[in-house]
């Protein structure tokens, strides 16, 4: 398909292309507001962007807006569609833009116009009747948007400013094929049966609180969770060569002054005082690492030196922005830092990317990698840009793993790395990130003594595998819709006594249990074995050990597994050591 460029120029582009969703998706919003006026005169448009999954576009209704109108709202779009409109682009003077908008009473678009800069010309793009104040790109013709589809309604302020106008935002999908929607349509309502929200709740994982908007409380099984994942992150660094380290939470304002961070990052981080001087609540870790490792000399020989860090970090977000375990304000993000010389560049990233293969692969997922190039906001010289996004290009082709362009998206002082998970039913979410900085380094006056007797800067790779631990939880519980492998479940068996008079036996059973570090509980409430079957099937226990007679005489147990087939479910009856056996197997192989 055809993109539409601010300057008039097409350009071919897929809808499997980020740039071609993009423009898709930025196209339908335009639809939809063109319906939306076409019904709804009085209406006034705010901003309407491509997002992540699809389009949303803000809207000012003279009346109660709810739900029950997006199917008009679907229709009045049907007809615009069918019009095959074409779309085209120019541009007017700040003035007359102004002077446009203001005849049409559109208060949001004068407010974004008053915002740009005095000389610049301003880009609209129109089809048919209706033209919108837009830097573009969009696709060439109404007509390519064949499938579409209004999904939610919600309250937005106007700028993200909660002092503001609170304005109703329509979200929305669209697809070049129908086929494409229903699929998509499909995986919106899994995900909904796999909220890790809800199963959080339902499984005892975690909760939230008013009290604590954007900061999750994990319950016991929660814990038990994130410290198999801890452990296992750990023994993973130890063979790879890392050392741990933990820095502050709060560090003073001056160290974020000198990494970049209170100019480029300031809007992001809590502050407090202490002793009358202004500290930040660390957003990141990498500052702090740069003090460790300022903290004694060191030679080439030293080099490279990984030290890696599960840092709690604070962010500010705005709380119509959170969203369960996936977007909070406080979270532990499993940081490294590899100092290096520049020879070893290559090998350092070759071999992050590798630890990060390994672990994704554990559970199940397969990746896309993006290199994110430099934004506008950046410090640091085009050299040392040039030679950084060159060293992550040459790492990764002599891998020979593809990898996609992401123009603009790096961090304000290096380029990087970014890996995209999907997770069992088709979403994407990006996690791991390697990133390379010539900056912080410089910055810092960071230093080693080299083979030749000189003083040298080292180079430094900022890593995540997991990203927000939090968030990852939050993955794996959607991902493996609370059925958790056996090495990862909170709780990998339940004891069901048949009655009352099988519980010495029980109680042996999960002694033997314990005592071989499997984790295990019993039910031993006075309820019908059908009923704690149903129970312990809700809980996602791995397995079941039913408890009764026959097994007491034979000092085995009867095992029913999780396996949702029916025909696999019914294990029989097994000397207990057997189950043991298979469980620590399972525990071993990380499955």
């Amino acid at each position: 398909m055809k993109t539409l460029l601010k300057n008039g120029e097409t350009r071919e582009v897929s809808f499997e292309e980020q740039e071609g969703k993009k423009a898709f998706w930025h196209t339908s919003a335009h639809i939809l507001a063109q319906a939306v006026k076409n019904l709804y005169p009085d209406t006034k448009c705010a901003i309407g962007p491509a997002i992540e999954n699809g389009f949303y576009y803000d809207f000012e209704f003279s009346f109660p807006f709810s739900e029950e109108y997006l199917p008009v709202i679907e229709a009045e779009m049907k007809k615009i569609v069918k019009k095959s409109f074409s779309l085209q682009v120019y541009e007017m003077d700040r003035e007359k833009a102004y002077s446009y908008m203001e005849e049409r009473g559109e208060s949001y678009k004068l407010e974004l116009i008053r915002d740009l800069p005095a000389d610049e010309e301003i880009s609209f793009y129109k089809q048919g009747e209706y033209a919108e104040l837009c830097a573009g790109p969009h696709i060439a013709n109404t007509c390519q948007i064949k499938a579409f589809k209004l999904l939610s309604v919600a309250g937005a302020y106007w700028r993200g400013d909660e002092k503001g106008k609170m304005l109703t935002r329509i979200y929305g999908i669209s697809f070049p094929k129908e086929v494409l929607l229903e699929e998509y349509l499909h995986m919106m309502e899994e995900a909904r049966l796999r909220d890790h929200r809800k199963l959080g709740k339902e499984l005892g994982i975690f909760m939230l609180r008013e009290e604590g908007a954007g900061f999750p409380f994990f319950l016991p099984k929660g814990m038990v969770l994130k410290n198999l994942l801890l452990d296992d992150w750990r023994d993973l660094h130890v063979k790879e060569g890392y050392q741990e380290i933990s820095t502050p939470i709060m560090l003073d304002k001056r160290l974020w002054e000198t990494s970049g961070h209170w100019e480029h990052y300031r809007e992001n981080m809590y502050t407090t005082v202490v002793d009358e001087n202004e500290y930040a609540i660390k957003p990141m870790s990498c500052p702090g690492g740069m003090l460790v490792y300022k903290s004694e000399p060191h030679s080439y020989r030293d080099l490279p030196l990984r030290l890696a860090e599960l840092g709690l970090v604070h962010r500010k977000e705005k709380s119509g922005q959170l969203h369960g375990l996936m977007r909070v304000r406080a979270f532990t993000q499993d940081d490294a830092h590899i100092f290096m010389t520049q020879e070893q560049i290559i090998d350092e990233i070759q071999n992050v990317v590798r630890m990060i293969d390994k672990v994704y692969t554990k559970f199940g997922f397969v990746y896309h990698i993006e290199l994110s190039t430099k934004p506008e906001n950046s410090i640091g010289s085009e050299a040392d840009w040039e030679l950084a996004t060159s060293a992550l290009m040459n790492a990764m082709d002599s891998l020979k793993i593809p990898y996609s362009i992401n123009e603009g998206d790096g961090a304000f002082y290096g380029p990087k790395l970014d890996f995209h998970l999907k997770d069992s039913i088709g979403r994407t979410w990006q996690c791991g990130t390697i990133q390379l900085d010539f900056q912080l380094p410089q910055r810092f006056e960071a230093e080693y003594m080299g083979a030749d007797g000189e003083k040298h800067r080292p180079i430094m790779i900022h890593r995540v595998i997991l990203g927000s631990i939090e968030r990852f939880i939050g993955i794996l519980i959607e991902h493996y819709a609370g059925k958790f492998p056996v090495w990862l479940s909170p709780v990998q068996v339940k004891v069901l006594p048949v009655s009352d008079k099988y519980m010495s036996y029980a109680d042996k059973v999960v002694e033997t249990l314990k005592a071989a570090g499997i984790r295990v509980e019993m039910d031993a409430r006075n309820e019908k074995l059908g009923y704690k079957i149903r129970e312990a099937q809700l809980d996602k226990v791995p397995y079941m050990m039913i408890v009764g007679e026959k097994e007491q005489i034979n000092r085995t147990v009867s095992i029913r597994a999780r396996d949702e087939a029916r025909d696999k479910q019914d294990m029989g009856e097994m000397p207990l050591d057997e189950l043991v056996e298979l469980i620590l197997s399972l525990n071993k192989e990380k499955s």
